[in-house]
């Protein structure tokens, strides 16, 4: 049987397990061989088993386990069973790689990447990025799906992460979130304008009563944990304004409720009301001026801009501050434009 008759089961039924792409300078070798040197856990007679079921495909097509692997070939399984969501399978997936050296690495996320895999998100994550790019990475209190990760950012937020290189790293870096050492500021695009130039948000944070996947602020610890966000203007829009971020716990969610709960909601943010219009005028030019923003912007406009903290090795200071974002950047552009055009008329 050639390997173009091998037929793979129905596509429409099938759910991807890794996605490889094979190296530049990789010499021709097995398929089997390949993968079981790439694979952790994963056996060469597994391998050939899936060859056989038709469910390892070399650049699309089923192949078989002799097939003679090439650079620059992507290899995939693909099984009729989800991934099981204590597997973590290696993906060649874009990351911007921010800093790295023996014990850590800093990465730059991209909006949309979800930081590890959990219910609905199985692969395509940036964990299942590292462990490709990295190999073998600390974990955590048996948590074999967070390898290296000590803190973390939501899927739509974009910017720095730290991630643990090796066993020491991860327990200091580690206690030091803990400790709230680490400095820690994102900027924001919220709703509305601010009286105060500066100010402090205290509230604790949880999960909303009615809804599981949000959070929401409560007036003391019953339902929720302490968290406090300070906060400071840089830009002001008269609807919206930019604002710096600064963490002094880190909840999930926190800036994002914490800037509902006082009514300036982030700009595009879809979970927490910031995705309509809250404040401007009834103009269909107006109207059609935000639609535009969301449409550069289709995503809540957070982005982790500074990562603060001592080595820990070496103990010295590392500071980290990566640009803003091209669809934040852009907004901000429309609205500098539209706030001097409203000006000259």
């Amino acid at each position: 049987m050639t390997e173009e008759e091998i037929d793979p089961i129905e596509q429409d039924e099938l759910y991807e397990h890794f996605n490889l792409v094979v190296e530049k300078g990789q010499a021709m070798t097995r398929l089997d061989k390949y993968l079981m040197n790439r694979l952790e856990k994963t056996s060469r007679s597994r391998i050939q088993q899936a060859c056989e079921a038709g469910c390892i495909l070399v650049n699309g097509k089923a192949s078989k386990s002799s097939y003679k692997v090439k650079p620059l070939d992507q290899i995939q399984m693909v099984l009729p069973e989800p991934v099981r969501e204590t597997e973590l399978i290696p993906q060649d997936l874009p990351i911007e790689i921010f800093y790295e050296d023996d014990d850590l690495v800093i990465i730059n996320k991209a909006a949309g990447m979800v930081v590890h895999p959990a219910y609905g998100n199985y692969s395509g994550t940036l964990m299942n990025a590292l462990v490709y790019h990295f190999g073998k990475l600390p974990f955590r209190d048996e948590n074999m799906l967070r390898p290296g990760l000590v803190h973390r950012i939501d899927k739509n937020t974009s910017g720095l992460l730290v991630i643990a290189k090796t066993e020491k790293s991860m327990t200091i870096l580690a206690k030091a979130f803990f400790d709230r050492t680490i400095d820690r500021k994102y900027i924001a695009l919220v709703w509305g304008d601010f009286k105060e130039d500066e100010g402090t948000i205290t509230g604790h944070v949880g999960r909303n009563l009615k809804d599981r996947k949000i959070m929401d602020v409560f007036p003391d610890a019953s339902h929720g944990k302490h968290a406090v966000t300070h906060y400071k203007v840089i830009e002001r829009f008269g609807y919206i304004t930019l604002v710096e971020c600064k963490l002094e716990t880190g909840r999930t969610h926190q800036i994002r409720v914490h800037m509902k709960y006082i009514g300036h909601p982030i700009f595009n943010d879809d979970s927490y009301g910031g995705d309509r219009i809250l404040k401007g005028t009834t103009f269909t030019k107006y109207k059609q001026f935000i639609e535009n923003c969301f449409k550069i912007l289709p995503r809540h406009a957070l982005h982790a801009q500074t990562l603060g903290f001592l080595h820990p090795r070496t103990g010295e200071k590392m500071y980290f501050e990566c640009p803003l974002p091209s669809d934040i950047q852009e907004t901000l552009d429309k609205w500098r434009h539209y706030v001097k055009y409203q000006k000259d008329v």
